[in-house]
């Protein structure tokens, strides 16, 4: 019995402290969580239209050194960071075999020349002969043939010479212009292995001149058709915040390629402006300004519906809304610029309304108001009513505003 009654108090006290707690005004405000905007008003405002986009910035320059011939790295006296003059020691191989080599091939052609200036008697005592017809033409003949081997012999032996001078000079690696070492994945009396032979030979290291940066991007397939060459660039480092730099639009790629399954374009923006905190391989974030407008009426781009090419919005009239025709101008990303069809002002829905006035009721209530209308070809005609001020006109930066889409819009 004393069991029973414990959990019949238990129970009580229970549902008594749910009760509370289901009205208090903590809980009233958990369960009704503030409601989103359903209607925004027509406004002025500035609006832009950019395009974006991500690029890993790199040098103009950059040359993977790499020798001609194989060998054994003597001297290697730049390291990673280093800033090498054009024209400085960037490596150095061991060259003692070449120069034995080339010691054996200046005997050979002290021996070739001795051997010429023999056969060169020998063919000028022939003809002597033979003019006096004092021997037989086989012997001529025989004295002339020596005469060439010997010629022959000297010319393939300077030959061999200025081959293995050639192969001397690419021992030596020099700086083809001012650079800064990047990489240096070897060390001193490291055999490494020429790019003359079947593999592309040993890198030795990579240099850039990084006073030259360029950024690489991939370009959007619906956003190349506004870039052109020449038009300028906004920079934004992405590990370097507040840094910005400025660019221009150096190269577009005439194909398509697909990158993380993104069709678009490559481009190429050079940065006018260096700062010495940029590094290969940072990642900057792109903008290029397309065109602008300033101090039009807008409306949000969610309150933009089409209907068979017709884009019209919902207007506030009263306890319902009404559908009126627009004509749309420039647009970014948030907000679109409403041409005509609205004033300033005016409430329009961001959604679907379920309210909407049929054409009917809108005359009946409203009798003595004629309201600009649009016709199926576009054309307005205002009747009785002030018409809004014209908007400003757009401000293309390189290129048109009028040949462009809206961003987006929401269908109805």
């Amino acid at each position: 019995m004393k069991m029973v009654f414990a959990l019949a108090v238990l129970l009580s006290l229970g549902a008594g402290g749910y009760y509370y707690w289901k009205q208090s005004p903590k809980h009233e405000a958990a369960s009704n969580p503030a409601e989103r905007e359903t209607t925004a008003v027509a406004e002025p405002r500035d609006i832009r239209f950019a395009v974006t986009a991500a690029g890993e910035i790199s040098p103009a320059d950059q040359v993977s050194v790499r020798p001609e011939v194989n060998g054994r790295i003597a001297e290697l006296p730049v390291d990673l960071g280093d800033k090498v003059k054009k024209g400085a020691l960037l490596c150095r191989l061991d060259d003692q075999d070449l120069q034995i080599e080339r010691s054996g091939r200046l005997t050979e052609i002290d021996g070739a020349k001795l051997q010429l200036q023999k056969s060169n008697r020998a063919f000028a005592r022939a003809k002597q002969l033979i003019a006096d017809k004092l021997i037989a033409q086989e012997v001529f003949e025989d004295a002339k043939t020596e005469h060439d081997l010997a010629t022959n012999s000297l010319e393939r032996a300077e030959k061999s010479l200025r081959l293995i001078e050639d192969r001397l000079t690419k021992t030596k690696i020099l700086a083809p212009f001012d650079c800064t070492v990047l990489t240096r994945p070897v060390s001193v009396g490291q055999t490494v292995s020429g790019s003359g032979g079947f593999n592309a030979g040993t890198e030795i290291m990579s240099i850039a001149n990084l006073n030259e940066m360029i950024i690489n991007a991939h370009i959007n397939q619906a956003d190349v058709i506004r870039l052109q060459h020449g038009q300028p660039v906004d920079v934004q480092v992405e590990s370097v915040p507040g840094l910005k730099l400025a660019g221009v639009v150096e190269r577009i790629a005439p194909q398509a390629v697909i990158r993380n399954g993104i069709k678009g374009f490559s481009a190429r923006v050079f940065l006018k402006n260096i700062d010495p905190v940029i590094r290969p391989g940072m990642t900057a974030l792109l903008n290029i300004p397309i065109a602008a407008v300033e101090d039009v009426l807008s409306i949000p781009l969610s309150a933009v519906f089409t209907e068979q090419g017709e884009r019209f919005a919902y207007v506030k009239n009263g306890e319902g809304f009404e559908r009126r025709s627009i004509t749309i101008g420039l647009s970014d990303y948030s907000h679109a610029e409403v041409q005509s069809g609205l004033t300033a002002g005016d409430v329009v829905s961001l959604e679907q309304p379920t309210d909407v006035l049929p054409e009917k009721s809108r005359d009946q209530k409203q009798p003595g108001d004629q309201r600009q209308r649009r016709d199926r070809t576009g054309a307005s005609a205002s009747i009785g009513t002030a018409q809004a001020p014209a908007p400003a006109a757009a401000k293309p930066i390189n290129g048109s505003a009028n040949s462009r889409p809206l961003s987006r819009a929401s269908g109805s």
